[in-house]
């Protein structure tokens, strides 16, 4: 199997992103930008918002295909180009149409910003077709259907081999379809500082509640221990932790919302910290997640 997730974005044509200067700016912006739009970057080395940028910005660029460029141009090698501009400071961002600077911003800005822009430049509205299917795989896996939602987690990354929402999508389909080995394959291939990647590390939370909860075994036993003794709070919590494991999201969650009603500090608080990483493991939108969270903080804050 090939990694999920590659160590950046996806290969760009070599004319879609391109180192600039003085001598080039005239070929590769001006004029280039009568045919397509034309995102000019000026950086430096040194700038430490830059280097948050520069991916980012190469990411957008990459996704959209051809509609649009990039020129970066290193501050410190065209200072004479720089002062034209009058930059500043950097990152700062100019973008050209028909020969001539239309739009521009300073500061690193985050994805969802990028995309805004890029999509302004070329005219696109509404989310991109990546953004779209994302939202319909997110959609099946929230209504249960979790090998539609595979499907279309597993599309997008053909198209964005950098997209942590789709990683962590297959993965979650993967755990909630009961294939632990499949998820725990995936895992193992990802570079470790992707872990730090929330979308990511909710994934692995969800393959470590899955695991922990198919080692626990048989719930009857457990089940006739908290008839017998509603208050046996280990008991109910081993059974939650058995019955997520097994699929049953919705009575795993009652169980320990059970235990918060009370006993609200049972174990350092541990029955609300088990809802919390399940509520990350689900995802935010997650019917289950939605009625859970709204049923714990009624409790908390009565």
């Amino acid at each position: 199997m090939e990694p999920l997730l590659s160590a950046g974005p996806a290969a760009a044509p070599a004319d879609l992103i391109k180192d600039g200067s003085a001598a080039t700016f005239m070929t590769d912006v001006v004029e280039a930008s009568r045919q397509v739009p034309v995102i000019v970057d000026f950086w430096a080395t040194w700038c430490g918002p830059c280097k948050q940028l520069s991916p980012l910005l190469e990411k957008v660029v990459t996704a959209a295909k051809g509609a649009v460029k990039l020129v970066k141009i290193d501050v410190d090698q065209n200072q004479d180009l720089a002062a034209q501009f009058r930059v500043q400071s950097v990152p700062s961002v100019f973008a050209f149409k028909d020969g001539q600077p239309v739009d521009g911003f300073a500061g690193a800005l985050p994805e969802s910003q990028l995309k805004s822009f890029v999509q302004r430049l070329t005219g696109q509205t509404g989310p991109s077709p990546v953004d779209q299917a994302l939202e319909q795989a997110q959609a099946a896996y929230d209504a249960g259907d979790y090998g539609a939602a595979g499907n279309l987690f597993m599309q997008v990354l053909r198209e964005d081999q950098s997209s942590t929402k789709a990683v962590a999508g297959v993965i979650r389909c993967a755990v909630a379809g009961g294939q632990l080995d499949q998820a725990r394959q995936m895992l193992g291939q990802l570079p470790e500082e992707a872990l730090a990647d929330p979308e990511i590390a909710a994934a692995k939370t969800a393959f470590d509640l899955a695991e922990e909860g198919q080692s626990a075994g048989d719930t009857s036993g457990l089940e006739a221990q908290v008839a017998a003794n509603p208050n046996d709070h280990q008991a109910r919590f081993d059974l939650a932790v058995a019955l997520y494991g097994g699929g049953q999201g919705e009575a795993a969650i009652d169980h320990l919302l059970e235990i918060v009603s009370r006993d609200r500090i049972w174990q350092d608080d541990g029955a609300r910290k088990r809802l919390i990483e399940i509520f990350d493991a689900l995802g935010p939108t997650n019917p289950l997640t939605v009625a859970g969270r709204r049923k714990l903080s009624s409790m908390l804050f009565a």
